[in-house]
């Protein structure tokens, strides 16, 4: 069976330097508030390590409001999602987002770049879906939750990097 993706790559620009930005993104209190943004009804975060290399690890439970009907079948009324970052520097984390239980996960990296102080986050995941036929309409829906789960955190850093 071949397999296929949908690629979602989304930009955050911060105006503060990188080294200002790995920690906002290194502080538990900062990713427990983009999880109320994210209108988590429950969330866990643990980020192990320092600004210049960590393990972050979010799990958290979001209602399915405003799904499609063929895909609320497959999620439910709410979905876990669990989304764990491997930094191997200030700059470069490793991003693994999965739903357990079904069939699907997203990867890929969290890329932190500096110009005149100010930094732009760029995340680029492939989105993939196991469920034949269905597979490609999810992936988009996904990757469009994403996306609009990441410009929540984007907002959400911009008001932190400005107190």
């Amino acid at each position: 069976m071949c397999l296929m993706s949908t690629r979602m790559v989304h930009e955050m620009v911060y105006d503060a330097p990188a080294e200002k930005v790995a920690a906002m993104l290194s502080d538990e209190a900062f990713r427990e508030e983009v999880c109320r943004a994210q209108h988590a009804t429950s969330y866990d975060v643990r980020i192990d390590g320092d600004v210049f290399a960590k393990q972050v690890r979010i799990e958290m439970v979001q209602p399915t409001e405003g799904v499609p009907g063929f895909a609320k079948k497959i999620v439910g009324d709410s979905t876990t999602i669990v989304q764990t970052e491997s930094w191997s520097s200030p700059t470069h984390g490793d991003v693994v987002v999965t739903i357990p239980g079904k069939p699907g996960e997203m990867t890929g990296t969290a890329v932190l770049v500096e110009k005149d102080g100010v930094t732009t986050e760029t995340v680029d995941l492939e989105v993939t879906v196991k469920i034949p036929l269905v597979a490609g309409k999810i992936e988009q829906l996904i990757a469009k939750l994403l996306k609009s789960a990441l410009k929540a955190e984007g907002r959400v850093g911009v008001e932190y990097l400005a107190r």
